[in-house]
């Protein structure tokens, strides 16, 4: 269910550059949303959201990487890229991977104390990859030159070590950053 929320919030959050114009707007939603899951956590509502067996910051970095994705494609006006790519990776492939990787545990691993499998961070990749080619031609007019499949291969590759490496939830934080950062200097 908790992974459900997370595709889930990360479709809604899809919507935003076009239902919203002010990063006011999206910085109110995100702020009262991030009361609700303080309030929950304090309360003990909405256990499904909260439904894990380790110390999480997730739930609440969510909100932020929503904001900061949208407040980055504002400012570098309004290239869509950098709000829908980390936005989906994060909302689609973050999932699949934790989903894959508690099915299927093959090849455990632990990375500052992250655990994780092989197959999960393989999932991660290769939906990383479908992701940012099917963003990449939305937000893109090109016929996808070997330079620009090159470009959507790094920053798959820049979201999947950044999710590898982060742990407690963050990789909510980390997935979105490292792609931003990915796209600002490999977009031409």
């Amino acid at each position: 269910m908790r992974k459900l929320v997370h595709i889930g919030t990360g479709i809604i959050s899809l919507l935003f550059p076009i239902l919203l114009i002010s990063h006011w707007s999206v910085l109110l939603l995100c702020g009262l949303f991030t009361v609700i899951l303080v309030l929950s956590l304090k309360f003990n509502l909405l256990r499904s959201i909260h439904a894990i067996d380790r110390k999480s910051a997730g739930s609440l970095a969510y909100p932020a990487a929503v904001y900061l994705c949208f407040v980055t494609q504002a400012y570098l006006d309004d290239r869509y890229i950098f709000y829908y790519l980390p936005l989906a990776t994060l909302a689609i492939c973050d999932p699949m991977a934790a989903l894959s990787g508690k099915k299927w545990p093959l090849g455990p691993y632990i990375i500052l104390g992250a655990k994780k499998t092989v197959l999960g961070t393989i999932v991660f990749f290769i939906s990383a990859i479908i992701v940012s080619f099917l963003i990449w031609k939305y937000t893109h007019d090109s016929s996808l030159s070997f330079q620009e499949l090159t470009i959507i291969t790094a920053i798959a590759l820049m979201a999947t070590l950044a999710e590898a490496l982060s742990k407690d939830g963050y990789d909510n934080l980390t997935i979105p950053i490292s792609t931003i950062v990915g796209l600002y200097i490999l977009l031409p």
